[in-house]
């Protein structure tokens, strides 16, 4: 539907910096779900799926069981999602999704990100219109034709599936995620998922200036400096 891999992947981008970030970043992820629906990976798949995800990431094993153990204990931090969209340098869309246990901070530490680069911090839903929320899923696979069919035969509702970059691409509603993810395995045994996560994905790409690049650069810099900050995603598109 005339999506590029390319802006999918902008889109997706985390741009995580240092590696401790990345661990942290996983570590209150895997804590928060396990808290919430179980410790163990067996019978949660939500949580089995992020652990897959964290370790394709390069996440030690034992920041992963330090998290479940941590879930597994009494007590404990109360850690609640937040949702905050704007504009950045350029125009472009942004929403950046946080785990927090004290909101006025991670919220002006975010508000700081926008002020200081000439950004425009929006009320919510400002830009998630303009995004779709859906599964995605990337694999060394056949045909799109083929993938497709296995996916309908499998009774899933499919958005969309694309071949870029050599690669089959499978969108999905999001509540669509475990069946569509049951349905390609079953369907390609041997198949590793390149990419198995639930997105925000542009439906248009906003080409940032040259002018602003600097500007664009630092303000996602400074998101990813927030240790609130879990994910960030925008439509930029920055120029090479």
């Amino acid at each position: 539907m005339g999506r590029s891999f390319e802006v999918r992947k902008v889109s997706m981008a985390k741009t995580a910096g240092q590696k401790t970030k990345v661990y942290s970043k996983y570590g209150k992820q895997i804590y928060v779900m396990a808290k919430n629906s179980g410790a163990d990976p067996v019978n949660n798949s939500s949580l089995r799926a992020l652990i897959e995800k964290a370790k394709r990431d390069q996440v030690p094993a034992h920041v992963i069981e330090r998290a479940l153990e941590k879930a597994r204990g009494v007590g404990g931090e109360d850690y609640v999602p937040a949702r905050y969209e704007g504009f950045g340098p350029g125009g472009c869309a942004v929403i950046i999704d946080c785990l927090t246990d004290n909101n006025m901070r991670t919220i002006t530490d975010v508000k700081n990100c926008f002020s200081k680069t000439g950004s425009k911090f929006g009320a919510p839903g400002s830009v998630s219109h303009s995004f779709d929320h859906l599964a995605v899923f990337a694999f060394n696979g056949p045909s799109v034709d083929e993938v497709l069919e296995a996916l309908l035969m499998a009774d899933v509702d499919v958005t969309d599936v694309e071949s870029q970059d050599d690669q089959i691409l499978v969108f999905a509603p999001t509540t669509e995620y475990a069946k569509a993810k049951q349905a390609i395995l079953e369907a390609y045994p041997e198949t590793s998922l390149n990419v198995d996560e639930i997105s925000f994905i542009p439906q248009t790409s906003t080409e940032i200036p040259a002018d602003d690049v600097a500007m664009f650069e630092k303000f996602i810099g400074m998101l990813n400096d927030c240790d609130d900050v879990q994910e960030i995603y925008h439509n930029a598109i920055v120029p090479s």
